[in-house]
């Protein structure tokens, strides 16, 4: 293992020599937040496809692939199919907007009352999903170095941590890079074939196992039907993927390069699913299917080729995981701890304090990720309570505000309100993991929206004029939304 060992650190290393190299060109807010906006298509592109396909992508699609065959590509596949419906009707009007979070769109859009709440709601998903990322890190160094669960915690969730507090965006942009090259040679062009070619290929695989491992809809329709919900809609209004967003250099960065990911998304998703079909035949009686991709990386992969396809996993992980954490900061910092302390009343500070402020909020979430992780052992039902507040409780203010001139903010604060309320209500009716929550709390956030709206005067011509000249792109970029609007609005 000695060689594999030097394959994993040089990785690790790496990731904080580029973490201090983007220290040095994170001089603004801009710059630490989203890189500038500056990214073009290629780079986009590979960040994009890094911040979506994280471990559970990777473990998880192989885990599904163990037990479901070929249909357990439709986790992953949906999250493709919203990354893409994003990129193609979205995201140009959003990397227009020249914002730093969701909640100051909603800011512009409603007339700067959608307030502390959705920035709240955002922070607990994406909190949530920082620390499942980071509880992954078990998993790998455990296969890895065979360490305690603890201190694996600690080692994944600081370096990213580190990397991320020094350079910010840039920082994460670069190792997302070289995570998304890793994550391409270890996946799809060295443990896929490696793995159907050991299973004996598709015939033999095909012969060993049942003909439900090769039915595209072997998983089910109701499973398939949370997915979207989960998964599709999380897409399109995750704070940490708006953020990629709003890198990119132009608005056709965003749309043609959202789009590649999107099918690189497609791509992954299926060889996940056939490198757990063979770990079925290869191994057919693991007791986790979770296991079906560190036993086949270990048993099956020759000198070096293992090292590469577990950095690959430990990629998978850090690039969501550091997309992850930036987005939570970046909400506490722009959207919650602005407003409370009432920023817009205090002189404003200069691009030095801004970034310096910004870096001790992701250091300040950080700490808050590693300790959260060690404190929890299955965050699965976490995870799906943030995705349902997430989906049930912002969706349809923020696709509203984009497609519904007639939508007010008192519309939106119902439909957040109503939502939430219904999506808590039902999930401790119907258990967290049921589909009725969140099916439920979209229609009722729907609604409510539709209705209020209607029964509340429209939104200011002022307000509406100022929202259409940022879609267009003919607003220049300002501050922070919430450094001008008064705390508690």
């Amino acid at each position: 293992m000695a060689v594999d060992y030097l394959v994993i650190v040089v990785y690790l290393v790496g990731m904080l020599a580029m973490g201090w190299w983007g220290m040095r060109r994170a001089k603004s807010k801009s710059e630490f937040l989203v890189a500038g906006r500056r990214l073009g298509p290629a780079m986009y592109s590979g960040t994009m496809a890094a911040i979506v396909l994280g471990g559970a992508s990777t473990i998880g699609g192989v885990g599904l692939g163990y037990q479901y065959g070929l249909s357990g590509a439709w986790m992953v596949f949906t999250i493709g199919l919203g990354l893409l419906a994003l990129s193609i009707f979205f995201s140009a009007r959003i990397a227009r907007l020249k914002v730093y979070t969701v909640s100051e769109m909603l800011d512009l859009r409603y007339g700067g009352r959608a307030g502390v709440i959705s920035g709240l709601v955002m922070w607990a998903y994406t909190l949530m999903l920082a620390v499942t990322s980071t509880i992954a890190y078990a998993t790998i160094f455990d296969v890895l170095f065979d360490l305690d669960r603890t201190l694996a915690i600690v080692l994944g969730g600081s370096i990213v941590v580190a990397y991320s507090t020094l350079g910010g965006m840039w920082s994460i942009t670069l190792t997302d890079m070289v995570q998304f090259v890793v994550k391409t040679i270890g996946v799809l062009l060295l443990l896929l074939p490696i793995a159907v070619v050991k299973a004996g290929g598709f015939a033999e695989m095909k012969a060993q196992l049942p003909t439900e491992y090769f039915d595209p809809l072997g998983i089910g329709g109701e499973t398939i039907f949370t997915y979207v919900l989960i998964y599709t809609f999380g897409m399109l209004i995750g704070q940490d993927i708006w953020q990629r967003v709003f890198t990119a250099r132009s608005d056709r960065t965003a749309r043609w390069g959202g789009t590649v990911a999107g099918t690189y998304c497609l791509a992954y998703a299926l060889a996940g699913a056939v490198i757990g079909t063979a770990a079925k035949v290869l191994y057919p009686n693991l007791a986790n299917a979770d296991d079906a991709f560190a036993t086949v990386v270990k048993d099956e992969l020759p000198l070096g080729v293992r090292g590469l396809v577990l950095a690959a996993a430990l990629a998978a992980v850090m690039s969501t995981s550091s997309g992850a954490l930036i987005a939570c900061a970046t909400v506490a910092n722009n959207d919650i701890w602005a407003r409370l302390r009432g920023l817009a009343r205090a002189p404003q500070g200069d691009d030095h304090d801004e970034v310096r402020g910004n870096r001790l909020f992701i250091l300040l979430m950080g700490v808050a990720v590693i300790l959260t992780a060690i404190a929890l052992n299955d965050v699965v039902q976490a995870l799906t309570v943030a995705y349902n507040l997430l989906v049930g409780g912002l969706l349809v203010p923020i696709l509203g505000g984009l497609l519904w001139r007639r939508g007010t903010a008192q519309g939106a604060l119902a439909a957040v309100a109503v939502g939430g309320l219904t999506v808590v209500v039902l999930m401790a009716a119907y258990g967290i993991l049921a589909n009725e929550p969140i099916l439920y709390g979209l229609l009722s956030s729907l609604a409510v929206y539709v209705v209020v709206s209607l029964a509340t005067p429209p939104t200011d011509a002022a307000v509406l004029a100022a929202w259409r000249e940022r879609v267009a792109g003919r607003a220049p970029e300002t501050e922070s939304v919430s450094e001008r609007v008064p705390a508690g609005q």
